[in-house]
This record gives structure tokens, C-alpha cells and sequence, in this order.
């Protein structure tokens, strides 16, 4: 009762003209619990969307057999002995290295909680970065936005623990954009925070390799931004940020050409990630785009983000002046430079990253995955609005008058975003379950999940139960000379290709060769060589050229004879599969006689000395750009063989 009392006399004393400060004081609690509880909730949603559709797809299992030749000492291989970079995101191989050599816990636990820890982290950064554009939480309301639309998206909670990359994209792009936005709005930079900016810039290739563009973009900024105040000459002071960038991205370039033999990773060449196959893309965009009607949420935030920078600036600036630099009227050198080191310099990167980005998946035709190659896009597109503000009229919300527009507008904006949410979560945009339809296109998890009868297929073994995969563990186990196992159209077994006599001591080697790389590279021991006619793992089958009408992914396939050949497989019936021909094996092995072929395969398979690292550096251009053609008979005229079946004389 004292304690009330004198609380009461204290107020008493204070008068009217602390009432004001009072509120002020309490408006700022609530905005910060309002931001914080909005992160949480986000979060926590999320959190609960991606475990809902835990899973680690095949791709995310073949990030796991390089991690298992890792930690046994052979090196980042998927096949001992062969020196191929299979996985593209070199950070996020060794990324889940580390923390599985940390913990010593079962790899496909360890990927599933650096994914989805990843992925968490993006949205805290996005939130992060937003509130420091609109002001931090002080005057204002910071609701959740964008990030609502993101993790509504059904193929942004697929992805959350899929073993890909996915969620360390996105998580380095938060980042980035949380520390461009604190660099872009600091009265003094400090050197630490500055060089720790430009070092998670420089790893954008590491990341991913088209994720060059926005960690250039944003070095590219900073570079020409004006320099903070150092002892160091400007000009030092650039040269130092442009090292520090540089020096992990350059070294492991230098020693990927000198190690693998190219200048990006094999699914780069697999892929044919330079072509075009733009109606393809254009049909990827609109398969995430048009069931989810994602174009409504993007253009009433884009409303909302523009009505929200308005009444900012009307706030800052009350009599409605333009606050410039000095000679802001010429657009001079000086005016742009400063301008780079701006919030709105930041906005307008991440935004034209997403658009550059968005063009460049259309340019190559998208994925085979749903929404998958988007994900970062869209993501880079809703920073700006991850979280926005609201300001509440004078007088609270019985005083509203028409001059409070902008917030009926934004009010309006976060209702109908947090509607669309509610209905996009539930939305299925593929319903052909395993079917693949005409344009390649899948939804890849429930794809999965209804082949392996699983409803969340993690392990390694729970895809045993995909069609052909026990079938391969047991005829490995019934052929212990070795052999080269080729999928039949049987579930139940494997044609073999039989090794010459005699078998050495110990078996002649088992070779796998499979479309689907992961689940039979996890579920078989390190001595089984796992390779596929796509080329992720292969390199003979990358370097050829890309089918025309192939689906989108898996556009490349090479036939079998090679693959006898390359293995030293008997090629003579009865022990050659039934429907190869033998013409045709000898034709690939006159084939794979071609000098260029023959140095394209030592570059990944000889010893790795000094001299071979050399020869690799030098021609690692050279490799990349090296196609072959897939008919043996084919590729014996385009290097100019003698073909031992020459066609007969009409």
C-alpha cells in the first residue's frame, strides 16, 4: 500500500507534461514485444511447417556420399579415384562435413538439423533487415509481411529439411541483406564489421554459383561506396576489402581447376547450365506463380511497401522538403557514391538481384523440382517487406481521419496478406502424385513419399522401398566377383555386365549405374562405384550434348556400351545384356579412343600430383567447354576415327 502510494504521489507530482513521454514510453514496449512476439510466431510456424514435411530428398543423400569420403579420408570424391565434384553448393558440403565431424551423429540426422536451422535463420535475418530499413521497433509497429508469404508457399516448407542447399541460400541471403542494411544506415563503420560484411559477400559462388551475381553486386557497391575513416588510404582500404572478398572464393577456385578439372562444378556441365531453354522457364515460373496466385500477395506488398516509404519520409520530413547531399541537383560521381551506402541503395540490390536471378532461371528452363529454383528469388523479393510498419493514427483509431490513408492501406495490405497465407498453405499445385507430367515438372517430395511408401523418407534405408534399390543391395550381395549393374524393367532385378576371368583376389568391383544417385550411393559401402547417365557423377555422360526434348534435369543420357567399355566388361554374348549389341560396345570403345576423350577422363582419374594439378589449371576451360556425342558411331566420325562397322557403300 506504501509502495502504491507513493507511486501514485509520484505521478501526482509529474503533471501533464509527463503524460506525453509516458506513452511514448509505453508505445515503445509494445512495438519491441510486437516485433519480437512477430519473429517468434514466424519462427515457430515455420519451424512447424518444415517438420510437418521432414524429408531428405535423393539429391540431398548425394551431398551425404561425398561427406562419407570425406570423413574416410579420400578426399571430396563421390567414387575413390575419381576426382568429380558432384554437389553444387561447395559451402554446403563442407558445412554438413564439419558439424558431422563435430558430432559423430548419423549423417542424415546431421543435414536434417543444419537444413532446417538454417533455414530458421533466414527468416530471422529477413525480419532483422526489414526493421532496421523502416526504423527499428520504436515508433512504429513492425508486423510480419513477406516472410509470411514465404513459408506459406508449400515448396518453401519442403525444402526446409531436404538435405539441399536450400536453406542455407536463403540464410546467407538474410544475412547479407541484415548486414548490408546496418552498414547502410551506421553514423561510423567499423572496420571489423565491415571486412566481416565483405568476407560473407565473397562467398557467394561457394553458396551457390549463380549467387555470384548478388555477392558482386554487393561488393561492387560497397567497393564504390565512400570509405569509412581509417588510417588506411581509400585506395588501400578498397584493395584490403577487395582481398578479404576475394581470398576463399579465389583459392578454391584455383584449386577446383587444378583438383577436379573445371572451372564450376560437374552438375554445371551435367546440366548444361549455360543454355537456354526459355519457354521451359517460363512454364517453371507459372507452375509456382499460378496455382498459389502468388502475383496477388507480391503486388498488394509492393503497394504496402511504397505507401510505408512515402509516410516514412513524410515523417522525417514534415514541410514536405527534399533532404539531399550537397549538389544533389547534378547527378554527379560524388551523389552516387553516396547514395550507394543508402537503405534504398540496399533495397534496390536485393530487388534487382531478384529479377536478375528470376531471368536467369527462365533462361535455362527452370528445375524438375516444383518451386524449388525460385525459392531464393521470391525470397530476395519480399526483404524489403519481411516485416512493415504501421503507424497508428494520432489519437488512436477512433481518431483516424482521411489524412490516415496510408494506414487503412497497409492495415488493409497485412489483412489480406495474412489471408492469402491461410489459403496458399493448404494449396496442392501438383496432384499427379508419381506421374510426371509433359513438362517434367514434380512435386518431388510427395514424389517420394508415395514411391517409398514412407510418409517422411529420411534414412538412407527408407528408400530400400523405392522400386529396384533392395534389388540392387541383394544382387550385389549374390554377385561377389563384381560386376556392372545396369536397371532392368523389372523392380525385382538387375542386368549384370560380367567381369573377364580370372577375377582377382577380393572381386573385380561392383559399378552401379543408376539415374538415381543418392539412395544407391547411401546404400552401398564406399567400394561400390555409383555413376548415372545423367553425369552428375559421370563425367563421360556430362560432357555429352543436351537433348533437344529431354525433360527439364534430366536432359542427358548416355547409353550402356560406354559404360561396358569404361568398365572392362565382357562385351561378347552371352554374358552382354540381351539387348545391347555388341557392333555397338565396340563402336564406343573405338570412340572413347578420341584423344580429347581420353584426356578429359585422365584429368578426373589420374594420380593427383603437382604436374597433374598443373595440366588441370591450364585446361580446365578447355574440359568445360568439351562435348561428345552419345552414338558411339556418331562420335567416331565427329573426332575422325576409323569405325570398325563402317556403313556399306550405297
Amino acid at each position: 500500500m506504501l509502495v502504491a502510494g507513493v507511486e501514485r504521489t509520484e505521478y501526482a507530482n509529474e503533471g501533464p507534461a509527463a503524460q506525453p513521454a509516458r506513452s511514448a514510453l509505453r508505445f515503445a514496449r509494445l512495438s519491441k514485444a510486437t516485433f519480437v512476439g512477430g519473429i517468434v510466431l514466424t519462427v515457430v510456424l515455420f519451424a512447424v511447417g518444415g517438420w510437418q514435411r521432414r524429408w531428405i530428398a535423393d539429391d540431398g543423400l548425394i551431398v551425404l556420399r561425398t561427406v562419407r569420403n570425406l570423413l574416410a579420408g579420400n578426399g571430396p570424391v563421390f567414387n575413390e579415384g575419381e576426382r568429380v565434384e558432384t554437389n553444387t553448393s561447395t559451402a554446403w558440403t563442407y558445412l554438413v562435413w564439419f558439424f558431422s565431424w563435430l558430432t559423430q551423429a548419423r549423417l542424415e540426422y546431421v543435414v536434417l538439423g543444419v537444413a532446417l536451422t538454417a533455414s530458421l535463420a533466414a527468416v530471422v535475418f529477413a525480419m532483422l533487415g526489414a526493421s532496421r530499413l523502416w526504423g527499428g521497433p520504436r515508433a512504429t509497429l513492425l508486423l510480419p509481411a513477406g516472410v509470411l508469404v514465404y513459408i506459406a508457399i508449400p515448396p518453401a516448407r519442403d525444402y526446409v529439411t531436404s538435405g539441399l542447399e536450400s536453406g542455407l541460400v536463403i540464410c546467407w541471403l538474410g544475412l547479407l541483406w541484415w548486414l548490408l542494411m546496418r552498414w547502410a544506415m551506421a553514423d561510423r563503420v567499423r572496420m571489423p564489421a565491415l571486412l566481416g560484411l565483405v568476407f560473407l559477400a565473397g562467398l557467394a559462388p561457394l553458396i551457390r554459383p549463380e549467387m555470384t551475381l548478388v555477392g558482386g553486386l554487393a561488393l561492387l557497391m560497397i567497393v564504390i561506396a565512400p570509405m569509412p575513416e581509417s588510417r588506411l588510404r581509400p585506395i588501400v582500404l578498397r584493395g584490403l576489402i577487395i582481398a578479404v572478398a576475394g581470398l576463399v572464393p579465389m583459392g578454391y577456385q584455383i584449386w577446383r581447376m587444378g583438383y577436379y578439372g573445371l572451372p564450376y562444378p560437374n552438375t554445371a556441365v551435367a546440366k548444361d547450365a549455360g543454355g537456354a531453354k526459355w519457354g521451359q522457364g517460363f512454364t517453371y515460373l507459372w507452375d509456382l506463380v499460378g496455382p498459389y496466385y502468388l502475383w496477388v500477395p507480391l503486388l498488394v506488398l509492393l503497394a504496402a511497401g511504397v505507401v510505408a516509404a512515402r509516410a516514412k519520409s513524410a515523417e522525417a520530413d514534415p514541410a514536405g522538403r527534399h533532404v539531399a547531399p550537397e549538389s544533389a541537383h547534378r547527378w554527379n560521381a560524388r551523389v552516387v557514391r553516396e547514395w550507394l551506402r543508402s537503405p534504398a541503395a540496399v533495397v534496390t540490390l536485393v530487388l534487382l538481384s531478384g529479377f536478375l536471378l528470376t531471368l536467369y532461371a527462365l533462361r535455362v528452363g527452370g528445375d524438375f523440382m516444383h518451386g524449388r529454383m525460385l525459392l531464393p528469388q521470391l525470397f530476395l523479393l519480399l526483404l524489403p517487406v519481411a516485416v512493415v510498419p504501421i503507424r497508428l493514427p494520432q489519437g488512436g483509431l477512433r481518431a483516424a481521419t482521411a489524412a490516415d490513408w496510408s494506414f487503412a492501406v497497409i492495415a488493409f495490405a497485412l489483412l489480406g496478406t495474412a489471408g492469402w497465407a491461410v489459403f496458399a498453405a493448404g494449396t496442392t499445385a501438383i496432384k499427379t502424385g508419381t506421374k510426371i507430367s509433359s513438362t517434367g515438372i514434380v512435386d518431388e517430395r510427395v514424389y517420394y513419399v508415395l514411391n517409398t511408401g514412407h510418409d517422411h523418407p529420411i534414412l538412407a534405408e527408407d528408400y530400400l522401398d523405392y522400386p529396384r534399390i533392395r534389388s540392387m543391395v541383394d544382387t550385389i550381395a549374390a554377385h561377389p566377383d563384381g560386376g556392372l549393374l545396369l536397371n532392368s524393367p523389372s523392380f525385382m532385378f538387375w542386368d549384370m555386365g560380367f567381369p573377364p576371368q580370372p577375377i582377382p583376389e577380393g572381386g573385380a568391383g561392383h559399378t552401379v549405374y543408376f539415374l538415381n544417385l543418392g539412395m544407391t550411393s547411401m546404400n552401398v559401402p564406399l567400394n561400390v562405384r555409383v555413376i548415372d547417365p545423367m553425369g552428375l557423377a559421370y563425367p563421360l555422360a556430362a560432357h555429352t550434348e543436351r537433348l533437344v526434348d529431354g525433360r527439364i534435369g534430366h536432359d542427358k543420357s548416355l547409353y550402356s556400351d560406354w559404360v561396358v567399355v569404361d568398365t572392362g566388361m565382357v562385351d561378347q554374348r552371352p554374358w552382354l545384356p540381351w539387348y545391347m549389341d555388341p557392333k555397338w560396345v565396340a563402336q564406343a570403345r573405338t570412340a572413347m579412343s578420341c584423344p580429347a576423350t581420353e584426356a578429359l577422363m585422365v584429368s578426373y582419374r589420374d594420380p593427383f600430383t603437382f604436374e597433374r594439378f598443373r595440366h588441370n589449371l591450364r585446361h580446365a576451360l578447355t574440359f568445360a567447354k568439351y562435348r561428345i556425342d552419345r552414338v558411339p558411331k556418331y562420335e567416331i566420325q565427329r573426332c575422325g576415327l576409323v569405325d570398325p562397322y563402317p556403313q556399306p557403300p550405297r
